[in-house]
Parts: structure tokens; sequence; C-alpha cells
């Protein structure tokens, strides 16, 4: 049979409303370009600014990145007001928190310099007001004594209120950034800043989803922080449909679904849907109060779908399997003369009506299973909406290479990498383009290779059907002869778009080190 095969490509919710009015003065943004610094998580580097971005986009936030760096748990970026960068790192599960930055420079002297000229306008508004300071420093533990008389440097601010630590009104984070620490070597101090807190992200959501608290899961569920972060990327919100076409035990559901959306979740093997002795999707729900957003749980697979075809589902999410404990498979018999056959009656009962009923199913190959997975979403997908879904790939060498599945209807908008030993594995995210975009040259690519008779073995073996698989059980050996270097193409007539992995980002700028006056 001929098989679509992905071909090369290129890679919101309404505004939200303005903050209430106080009675009180609105507190000071930045006096240089509305900047903001943002307190990442080090960890998952190259999904950090990816969120913030697909959370902009959500809300429909302008977001100007100014500084950022994968070594750094610090950034910079542009932002119209303290409300928005509040409202933009609410949900982010790689972000800590954001700031309103008061000032930076190469040295505590420079930056005290600058703020004495500054506090004027930046003190003024924070009289009365209970208030804390905290210092971040990264690459360098400070002692006590030594934060104390970091703090007491900025008595010059004037600040009357009281000092609370819990439950102040401000917070005031005083940043520095060392050098990573080497044998021998001493810190040396890149740049020092002070900030006032404006939001918090949900890195708490993370406890509250961890597995190991979860009444069901599987050796495959996701971990809560990768299943929140996806569906952020995913754009999952109150009013939208999100859908798993390999939902397990429903990891992706749960954090979707927590997230606002409605969910929908389907697997080839309908005992992951229905669970047992209890425990089931359902069960995970009901743990978390979500039962509301979940639609529905059902038995298919991408190839045998009953989800009336048309363009109504706002999300597809999931991470396929990759076909390393056992071979991929679809629903259907091998021998094609069964498929559609007479029903199997079992003591006059209908086999597939039974609760303990397994369905036959035949080989599958991997690049079969991702063209599919684009195709699906292009079929489903309403415009502007997205499909993240995960897919694994090898560690051949730090230039590695990979291949990036496309569809002319569908933009990459990102890829981001988790590495392990050998493997790593990639989230990747598209945005269905809008209309029939691309389609007559998808139709056209579909033709030639009917022509030229390229088709599936299904009929080999698992290994014939994935080459991640038989990598894998081949401890991913180097292969004999050096990855040619891809060149960069517009065409939409190949297979696959093959780029580098995304490195380490380098940074968009230096850390602002301004000058006193």
């Amino acid at each position: 049979m001929t098989t679509p095969t992905p071909t090369t490509a290129a890679a919101g919710a309404p505004p939200a409303a303005p903050s209430p009015a106080t009675e009180r003065p609105t507190l000071p943004t930045t006096l240089s370009d509305n900047l903001y610094l943002i307190h990442f998580a080090q960890i998952h580097e190259t999904f950090r600014r990816a969120e913030l971005d697909a959370l902009a986009t959500l809300h429909s936030i302008p977001l100007q990145w100014h500084t950022y760096s994968a070594t750094s748990p610090f950034a910079l970026a542009v932002l119209p007001s303290p409300a928005a960068a509040a409202l933009l790192v609410k949900r982010a599960i790689l972000t800590k928190a954001i700031y309103t930055l008061w000032g930076s420079a190469g040295t505590p002297a420079a930056l005290h310099t600058l703020l004495r000229a500054r506090t004027p306008a930046l003190a003024g508004p924070c009289m009365g007001r209970t208030f804390k300071f905290t210092i971040e420093s990264y690459h360098l533990r400070r002692s006590a004594r030594e934060q104390t008389a970091l703090i007491e440097s900025f008595s010059y601010l004037g600040l009357d209120g009281r000092i609370r630590m819990r439950g102040a009104e401000l917070e005031f984070v005083v940043f520095e950034e060392f050098t990573a620490p080497t044998p021998g070597r001493d810190p040396t101090l890149l740049w020092v800043a002070l900030g006032l807190r404006a939001g918090e992200g949900a890195r708490g959501d993370i406890e509250r989803f961890d597995l190991k608290k979860r009444s069901y899961i599987g050796t495959t569920s996701m971990d809560a922080e990768l299943s929140l972060v996806t569906g952020n990327m995913a754009l999952a919100a109150p009013g939208r449909v999100a859908y798993d076409p390999f939902c397990g035990t429903g990891s992706f559901l749960v954090a979707c679904a927590h997230l606002g959306a409605l969910t929908l979740g389907s697997d080839i093997d309908g005992r992951q849907v229905r669970g047992r002795k209890g425990r089931s999707v359902v069960g995970n729900m009901k743990q978390y109060g979500l039962t509301a957003r979940y639609l529905d749980g059902f038995v298919s697979d991408l190839t045998n779908t009953p989800l009336r075809k048309g363009q109504w589902i706002d999300a597809v999410v999931c991470d396929p399997p990759y076909g390393v404990r056992e071979g991929l498979k679809v629903l259907g018999h091998r021998d094609a003369a069964k498929n559609g056959g007479e029903p199997v009656v079992r003591n006059g009962v209908l086999r597939h009506t039974e609760d303990d009923y397994v369905p036959p199913k035949k080989p599958y190959s991997f690049t079969a299973m991702l063209a599919d997975i684009l195709q699906f979403a292009v079929d489903y997908v309403v415009p502007g909406g997205r499909l993240c879904f995960w897919m694994p790939t090898e560690n051949e060498d730090e230039h590695r290479k990979f291949d990036i599945p496309m569809h002319p209807q569908l933009k990459l908008v990102n890829v981001s990498v988790q590495e392990f030993n050998k493997w790593s594995r990639c989230l990747l995210t598209y945005s269905r383009r809008p209309g029939d975009e691309g389609l007559a040259e998808h139709l056209e690519m579909q033709r030639a290779r009917a022509e030229a008779a390229v088709t599936d073995k299904l009929d080999g073996t698992a290994d014939e059907l994935n080459d991640f698989r038989k990598k894998y059980f081949e401890g991913f050996r180097p292969s004999s002869t050096p990855t040619p270097t891809p060149t960069t193409t517009t065409t939409t007539n190949t297979s696959s778009a093959t780029a580098p992995a995304p490195a380490e980002a380098a940074p968009v700028k230096d850390i602002p080190v301004a000058s006193a006056p």
C-alpha cells in the first residue's frame, strides 16, 4: 500500500482585560523600555522560552525578547505592563517569577549610583507598603552575613513601610550572576540587578500533579512537569478542545483539563482507557476534580477513527509509541482479505462487545505513523490550532542531525529537546495553517509517490519498520559515514526536513549593564 509521507516546509485567545483601578498609586514599571527580568528554573532549557512564547500567543501579549541564554536562569523581555507580565507567567511551569527591572550594572557600586538617581520616581509609589528583600545569586552561595550586608546597602531607597517576610505587598530581589566555578579560580561577578516582583509562575502545579500521587499511571506515563508544559505549548484553555490519540493513562488529558480545556482521548489498547480495579483515566479526573472537562475516551487508532471529520479540535497532544518494547501496530489483520469480514461470535455474543476483547492488529511503520499524525491534525485541527507531539531521535554526536516530519499545511512553531544518555526525545509544535494553503503541492507529491510505486513493507520485522527501534537495540552505534551537512530548501517534495537539533541558545543580547549618569 502507498502511505502518505510528510513533506518539507519552513519552521489565541482574546486580549486580557485591563487590571482594575486601585486607589493606591500604580506600582512603577521600569524606566527603560519596559524591561522585565524573568527568573527561570534551570531545567529543560530548550522548552523555557518556547513556553512563554506560546503563552504570549494565547493571551495576545506582545512579547519581545531582549536577552536569553540557555546557560542562565535569567532573561530580559520587553512587555507592555506589570499586569501583562503577571498574566504571561501565571500558568508557566518553567518560570519561577517575573520582575520589573529597576536597574542593572556590572558592579554593586554602579547599580547604587544608577538607582540613587532614579529613587524619587521608583520608590515614591512604594511608600507605606509592606515589603521584603531577598537575594538570588547564580553560581555563588552567600553567607547570611553577606546577604544582610547586601540588602542593607539599598537603605537609601527610603522605603517607610513595615518589613514583612511573609505576605509582604512588595518583594524586592537582588539578582547576581557569576561566572561558572572552576578549580583554583573564584567566580567573577558578571552583573547585578534589582527587581520588583510582578508575578509568579505555576511551579507548584508540578507537585500537585506528581505521578507518585496519582491513582492511575503506567510505565510510559509522561511526568507532570512536561505534561503541563506540553499543554501550554498546545494553547490549552477554557472553551477549547484538546485530543490525545495515544492517551494511555491520560497524563496529557489531565494537564490540558487543568489548564481549562475540554479533553478527549483514545488508545488502541482499550484496557489502558478503561483501567482496572477502580483505577482509570476517569479516576484520575475525579482525583483532581476535572471530570467536567473530560468528554470521553474510546478505543481507536489514527487510521481507524470514529471521529467526525472536520476542523473542530483546537489541539492534538500526544506522545506516540516509539515501538521499542514491541513493534508498532494498527487495528486490522495482516491478511487484508480478513478485514471487513464476518464478526466473531462466542457463545452467541458478538466478541467485540465484550470487555476483554482485544482487536486484531497489524504491523505499522514509524514513518507512516508520523505522517498519519500530521495528516490527522490537518483534517481535524482548526486554523491556528496546535499539534504537539513527542518524537524520539538518536544522539550520535554533538553535531547530530534528525529529521523533522513536515506537512505543507502545518507550520513548525518550535522544536524542544530533552536529552538522555544516547538518545533524546523532541517536542514538536505545529500550527495549522488556514485554508488549503500548500495542499496542491502535497497532493502532487502523493501522486508522484504512487507513480513511483513507493510502498511500506507492512510484512517486515519490527526493526525493518522502525529505524529508531533498530538503533536502540544496537546501542546507537555511531554511523560508519559522517552525517552530511543539510542544505536549506523551500520545496515541498521531500519526505522530511533534516535539521540540526536545537543547540544551546545563544544570547539575544548581553544583560544590559547601565553606566552611572
